[in-house]
């Protein structure tokens, strides 16, 4: 049973006259659900437990779970029954939709929309939380919730139940330190948005003794924990100390120690801002002194670099001309992550590829069948995967497809693309600056705020413009020129002499409560915008079913890796291949017959593999469904892999293969999923540098890898 979108909700089904045995399941996605250790049930199928003639599914005290599929299994009756009603048992806390947002491309209103509900649909009765699937992590999480936050507020305007969440995560660390920052950012970003200084004094110490300790473990190489489930971040616990999140965590010190100095200010607090704005000039100042810092960042700390305002012209020339120019690399693997690239986007402004990137990455989620934004997600997935087929499983575990820490584009939409921005608290003043690039046409929505709901409309095919300011306020709107010379405008059927303009906009200044009408004479065509191609430095060669365990036939010329044999004649690199490291599985052996083709030797009477654990040790442990392969080169050289695959117990597995640069960690070729490998197949890459393979579960109790073969025969 599809139920069409995903609820927080539990299955139960009516039957008086039930004969025999039945189980009920629930999943999100087309086929039965398994998620990590931690909650109560894993196994999202169970018997049902029965009241009078209602039989419900209950895997949790809660009872509630993610729910977009349902399963009734019949497994066997004495007597012809019948089931007479089916239905979900839905969780929602009240929260009506006070934004708004719509453009003149369906898929980004598609998106704006599908962030708003995965919110509300995630909403507990008392703070943020992600129940959907319930992997054992209810409750609020510090940095999980700053996204999930600021989309919040200018959707829903539920200001008190922010503010209970940030005294709920106030003294809920979970001893990430990056999160611990992002806790002052939902701060800041609620006062931003509400004005509400006592609600801010209230948390001052808790804001302050963050930014405090940030300053005691700045340039330490402090253990971070986590950063992001991006292979660039240290894919999620897995390393999250390398040098791309120490520098992307000072530069987020940097970026809020003189955010929050601004809100210090606004509440009198002089000295305090003064202190925290030192802080934030000292380290620039020592990042300066070291020469070219910016050479070692890569994607994710460059856009922190200029988030913090470490934004000069080389900065911004690589961001532009390297990463954000690359289709594939400039998405990250957790939307919670890219929201802060699209930040920097808009920051230097690359509007188009923030665009692009949006539909590519939230985009891909709407069509491959998401009703709600997932954990993690590559574009690829919508392209080798059927229809709300099973998803790959990664560093993060088993994957969430309901997750509300990827909600922060609907906040950057409203914010940048609507362009509604507070300039003091609680939007006492506030601007709006539309920034359509060269895709969009038109745009309008509504942004709610204390003193009322501003609403905005701009379209640039008819030069009609119009902003409701309410009353209390006072606005800063931006006419966009989107690229065009403009003749004239009228404001309120007036010709109108703006204040000032920049390259983007001609500027209408002190505009208090009323509707403003501004009709404008565009000269000239809009250019339009064509997304750059998806480029991979490495090539997929392809899947090869027939050759099965004659690897000798077809490859291994060069040299070879057999997973799991301990001798050492299993192991012959080539010259120019250092090493081969495995991270994560075990080393299985599996017993064999001579007559199976699939053995990787005839007359061998077993076939080794690296693989996960078994389903009772390490298969259902969080962040335990993935191991990775890497290849060390000892020089330069281009070189063909193949890897072999083989379900050995014919179980029906499936697993993806990602494979990344050895060194950048970057997305090198598609992702692959191999389904049906009971006979053996052989994935055959061709690189010319150090390469990591990924290999992620999607199906079965694990997944297993039997061989690496160097070169061509």
């Amino acid at each position: 049973m599809d139920f069409g979108v995903e609820y927080a909700a539990w299955l139960e089904i009516d039957s008086p006259d039930l004969s025999g045995h039945i189980t009920l399941g629930i999943s999100e996605y087309n086929k039965p659900a398994f998620v990590n250790s931690g909650p109560k049930s894993p196994a999202k199928t169970a018997e049902p437990v029965r009241y009078g003639d209602t039989y419900r599914l209950e895997l949790n005290d809660e009872l509630y779970e993610g729910v977009r599929f349902g399963f009734i299994n019949i497994t066997g009756f004495d007597k012809p029954f019948h089931i007479t009603q089916i239905r979900l048992v839905c969780q929602l806390k009240p929260a009506n939709y006070n934004g708004s947002f719509s453009c003149d491309n369906e898929l980004l209103n598609k998106i704006w929309y599908t962030a708003a509900y995965v919110l509300r649909v995630n909403f507990k009765k008392d703070y943020f939380a992600a129940i959907l699937m319930d992997r054992g992590d209810r409750h609020s999480w510090t940095g999980d919730a700053y996204t999930a936050q600021a989309a919040a507020l200018p959707c829903f305007a539920n200001y008190d139940f922010v503010l209970e969440n940030l005294h709920y995560t106030a003294v809920h660390p979970n001893g990430i330190e990056s999160f611990e920052l992002y806790w002052v950012q939902s701060l800041i970003d609620y006062y931003e948005y509400t004005g509400d200084k006592n609600g801010v004094r209230e948390l001052l110490p808790h804001a302050l003794n963050r930014l405090d300790h940030a300053y005691e473990i700045y340039g330490t190489n402090p253990p971070l924990g986590f950063f992001g489930w991006d292979e660039r971040l240290g894919a999620g616990f897995e390393a999250p100390g390398i040098l791309e999140n120490q520098y992307s965590y000072s530069f987020l010190a940097i970026e809020v120690w003189k955010a929050f100095a601004v809100v210090l200010e606004d509440l009198g607090e002089k000295m305090a801002a003064e202190q925290y704005r030192g802080y934030a000039a000292q380290k620039i100042a020592g990042l300066k002194s070291t020469g070219a810092w910016h050479k070692r960042c890569g994607l994710h700390a460059l856009c922190g670099a200029v988030n913090a305002g470490l934004d000069d012209c080389e900065v911004r020339d690589k961001l532009r001309n390297k990463y954000f120019a690359d289709r594939v690399n400039r998405v990250s693997y957790s939307p919670f992550n890219e929201y802060f690239i699209l930040q920097a986007m808009s920051k230097i402004g690359s509007y188009d590829a923030a665009i692009s990137s949006i539909l590519d990455l939230w985009g891909g989620q709407i069509k491959y069948g998401g009703t709600t934004f997932f954990e993690t997600f590559r574009p690829d997935w919508a392209n080798v995967l059927g229809a709300n087929d099973p998803v790959p499983n990664n560093q993060a575990g088993y994957t969430s497809l309901a997750h509300p820490w990827s909600a922060g584009v609907l906040a950057w939409l409203s914010e940048e693309i609507l362009g509604i921005k507070a300039e003091k608290a609680g939007f006492k003043t506030f601007t709006v600056t539309p920034h359509l690039g060269r895709q969009l046409n038109r745009v309008s929505g509504e942004m709610p705020t204390p003193y009322g709901t501003i609403s905005a409309s701009f379209d640039m095919e008819t030069g009609h413009h119009v902003v409701m300011v309410p009353s209390g306020t006072t606005a800063t709107v931006g006419v966009p020129k989107a690229g065009r010379a403009i003749i004239y405008i009228k404001q309120n059927g007036r010709l109108a002499s703006a204040s000032h303009e920049d390259q983007d906009f001609i500027y209408f200044t002190f505009l208090t409560a009323g509707e403003y009408r501004f009709d404008v004479l565009y000269e000239g065509e809009k250019r339009g915008y064509i997304p750059p191609e998806y480029k991979y430095p490495a090539d997929f060669l392809g899947f090869d079913r027939e050759t099965k365990g004659q690897w000798g036939l077809a490859y291994g010329k060069d040299g070879y890796w057999l997973c799991g044999y301990p001798s050492d004649n299993a192991k012959q690199l080539p010259d120019y291949v250092s090493n081969i490291r495995f991270a994560k599985g075990e080393d299985r052996t599996f017993t064999a017959v001579s007559s199976e083709a699939r053995s990787m030797y005839s007359n061998r009477d077993n076939i080794g593999a690296r693989a996960l654990g078994g389903y009772q040790s390490r298969y259902n442990q969080a962040c335990y469904q993935t191991f990775t392969v890497d290849i060390d080169l000892a020089y330069d050289h281009t070189y063909t892999v193949a890897l072999y695959f083989v379900d050995w117990e014919k179980e029906g597995k499936s697993l993806a293969v990602e494979m990344f640069d050895g060194k950048t960690f970057e997305l090198v070729a598609p992702v692959r999923i191999v389904e049906d490998h009971r006979e053996g197949v052989y994935a055959i890459y061709k690189y010319n540098r150090p390469a990591r393979f990924r290999i992620d579960h999607i199906r079965g109790e694990y997944v297993s890898l039997s061989g690496l073969f160097f070169g061509l025969n």
